[in-house]
């Protein structure tokens, strides 16, 4: 190889026509970085005849993925059109095609991830995918080398700007959950099916590549816990402010001896925790290290620009280490023998608003139910009354226990006679 780097983009939407303006318009700069050329030679699109926000030659284009795969000229495979297949596929061919490879694909790197890394370990070649997680907030770079030498206790994270939006505007406007949407998808912020970012799905991807790249062991989207924000209503925003929390959509790992647990859900947050201040479609991570204690990183989690500023950015420095032979960054190696926490066995607190009669007895039925499950109260505070149907809403806040207990303890309120309803439930962080 000599001063240039050839480069094959698939994808040219949001992000792949940032990465590919960049290329082509900032080539002294970028090459001044990496110490070689960096050319992009080949654009994969599904229709090269397509009008395009930014101007790119003709040439460039193509819809056949062997003009890339398969071209030996082409050094590094750059991909940004995501989803599972054929996209997976197409990076495994690149790798066993002696490629090297930059991804932003979330849902690749949490389901196949390791497999990828592995394959890339015995082809000495290198997988970069630091878009896939945070966009432009520098995580996987930070795992990788400046908290190489911790021992990672817990990652606690707001890591979808979309759900944060949204639940934002829920607690300052007052919004419902379908009217916040709403916003969002006007703002940019939330697709048109929206059920990736409001069911939890995509920060599970998220949060499965950092616990596996956190703790080096293999975490599997289907094996974290995940509940999505659709239970949520603006009273418990004015109810979480009342009891000195905000209301996020968290993803939160954390070391035990032998198992980590892995999940997602939205959970009331003291006001004094950093992840508690993230606003509007920001994402924050809060690391715990053995060393460097906590440490918090924040910035644009998705979106084009922030999103293409990674994958340019791997680019740069992965063409550093191909200029000088090496690995700049060190390889991944996996743990089999580290396993996922069940749910039902994480320790946490919880918040219950439940709708009932307003009458004698309920209180104490209530308090049986919670005792009879071993779950210790915090708070139980009669909020509203409602003379016209003779109904009355109570908040419960409990003590640490088991998540089954707190779960049976929801089923069994929710039979008691006196109970209209266990009207929301929320674990507190």
């Amino acid at each position: 190889m000599t001063g240039t780097i050839n480069v094959g983009l698939v994808g040219l939407g949001t992000v792949g026509g940032q990465v590919a303006e960049r290329l082509l318009t900032w080539g002294p700069q970028l090459s001044r970085r990496a110490g070689v050329e960096l050319c992009l030679q080949r654009v994969l699109v599904r229709d090269p005849k397509k009008r395009r926000a930014i101007e790119i030659a003709p040439e460039l284009l193509t819809s056949e993925p062997a003009d890339l795969l398969e071209d030996p000229a082409i050094d590094v495979l750059v991909e940004v059109a995501g989803g599972d297949e054929p996209m997976r596929s197409y990076l495994e061919r690149a790798i066993n095609a002696g490629k090297h490879v930059i991804t932003a694909n979330k849902m690749v790197m949490a389901k196949h991830g390791p497999e990828l890394l592995d394959l890339a370990a015995a082809r000495n070649v290198d997988v970069y995918f630091e878009a896939a997680v945070g966009g432009g907030i520098p995580l996987i770079s930070t795992f990788r080398t400046d908290l190489q030498a911790n021992r990672i206790e817990r990652v606690s994270a707001v890591i979808n700007g979309t759900t944060n939006y949204v639940l934002g505007r829920m607690a300052v406007a007052g919004l419902s959950l379908g009217e916040a949407v709403g916003e969002a998808q006007a703002a940019g912020y939330a697709e048109a099916d929206p059920t990736d970012d409001i069911g939890g799905f995509d920060a599970a991807y998220k949060l499965a590549i950092l616990g596996s790249i956190a703790y080096e062991i293999k975490v599997r989207p289907d094996e974290i816990y995940r509940e999505g924000i659709e239970g949520i209503e603006p009273v418990d925003f004015r109810y979480a402010r009342e009891l000195g929390y905000a209301i996020k959509l968290i993803a939160h790992t954390q070391r035990h001896p032998g198992r980590v647990e892995a999940r997602v859900h939205p959970a009331m947050v003291p006001l004094d925790h950093p992840l508690a201040r993230v606003e509007g479609a920001e994402n924050a991570v809060f690391v715990e290290g053995d060393l460097v204690g906590q440490v918090l990183l924040v910035g644009q989690g998705a979106g084009g620009r922030p999103t293409a500023s990674a994958v340019v950015g791997d680019l740069i420095d992965l063409a550093r280490s191909i200029r000088r032979g090496v690995q700049s960054r060190p390889s991944f190696s996996f743990d089999d023998r580290i396993t996922v926490v069940p749910m039902g066995e994480v320790v946490t607190r919880a918040y219950y608003r439940i709708r009932v009669d307003d009458r004698t007895g309920v209180l104490a039925a209530i308090g049986h139910v919670f005792a009879e499950e071993g779950v210790s109260i915090s708070s139980l505070i009669q909020k509203d009354a409602w003379s016209q149907d003779q109904t009355a809403e109570l908040v419960v806040t409990t003590h640490p226990a088991p998540d089954a207990s707190l779960q049976r303890a929801r089923e069994r309120m929710a039979a008691l006679e006196p109970v209209r309803a266990v009207s929301a439930f929320l674990r507190v962080f």
